[in-house]
């Protein structure tokens, strides 16, 4: 399908620039076969049945964005994946004026040496710490990567508590699986006295969310990867579920592209660790996802292209 097929307008006026709250007051737009009914996040027990499973993505958003300076010249990078303890590829303005050996300072004792300028546009950075010391680094130096359209991509010091789920556990994700950031406890509280089960799988979001779909034909975008883990207690829940007849609901486009990379073909899911770069658009065949709870996306997006699959 052409991208142009996906393009709308989008007022700036539209998007909200800091969270509502409490969180779970947010509108909700129910689609359903008879229609669409607008209502607020915490009307979610009311739409689901006793037995639905919710699995949540439990990434944790790390302060990923980097400002810092190659000699006089000023570098800003965003972390995008780990290849190696301490060594992660990452965007990086302006990625053409670094060279492998160039060393890139964010701080008086916190530096990273450019190994790699990649083919498709990212930089191989070498940081001079890892593991804990490079995550205490990046809280003391780094900023929450927010996309372009929330405050121009500026972060402050509320994001890095606003920016982050409920169910945020495991450090890795450059952002926020968003569609979770609408989560209480009062609203777990009454889900669960619905008789809605929930899980977790873990999808580490990758700074390739925020790059726009160059290609002209969906068939010619080339999908980022990312990092996922769906476990044996997860995968076993959404099984039961479907034995039992109730639907599973994905919570956010990262937690539905892990399962359905998990699924065999007969809607199965199997246990999973690894990378995924499953791209979704209009055409592709569900195999183990009943329901949906995403956030709105941008025009021409990789995610808006999932949802319009999606829907229908």
């Amino acid at each position: 399908m052409r991208v142009d097929d996906f393009d709308f307008e989008l007022p700036a006026d539209r998007i909200a620039q800091r969270p509502v709250e409490p969180r779970d007051a947010a509108r909700l737009l129910h689609i359903a076969q008879a229609g669409l009914a607008d209502r607020t996040v915490r009307d979610l027990p009311a739409l689901l049945e006793p037995g639905d499973l919710l699995v949540f993505n439990d990434t944790r958003g790390i302060p990923a964005r980097l400002s810092g300076r190659r000699g006089d010249a000023k570098v800003s990078v965003t972390l995008h994946r780990a290849v190696a303890p301490g060594t992660l590829r990452v965007l990086a303005k302006p990625a053409k004026r670094l060279r492998p050996g160039d060393r890139v300072a964010f701080g008086p004792d916190f530096s990273a040496e450019v190994l790699e300028r990649r083919a498709e546009g990212d930089v191989v950075l070498h940081f001079d710490r890892g593991g804990a010391d490079l995550l205490a680094a990046l809280q003391a130096h780094g900023a929450m990567p927010l996309p372009p359209y929330i405050r121009g991509g500026v972060a402050d010091a509320r994001d890095k508590t606003d920016y982050q789920t409920l169910f945020a556990a495991r450090d890795g994700a450059v952002a926020a699986p968003t569609a979770a950031l609408h989560f209480t406890p009062a609203l777990m509280a009454a889900l669960a006295a619905r008789g809605v089960r929930h899980t977790m799988l873990t999808l580490h979001v990758g700074a390739g969310t925020f790059l726009p779909v160059k290609a002209e034909d969906t068939k010619d975008h080339l999908m980022h990867e990312e990092i996922g883990i769906l476990g044996a207690d997860a995968a076993a829940a959404i099984n039961a579920t479907h034995e039992s007849g109730r639907r599973v609901v994905a919570v956010g486009t990262t937690s539905l592209r892990l399962i359905e990379s998990a699924a065999d073909d007969d809607g199965t899911v199997r246990p999973f660790t690894g990378g995924t770069s499953l791209f979704i658009a209009p055409g592709y065949r569900f195999k183990a996802v009943d329901m949906l709870l995403t956030n709105f996306h941008l025009p021409r997006s990789t995610l808006f292209m999932l949802v319009a699959a999606f829907a229908g």
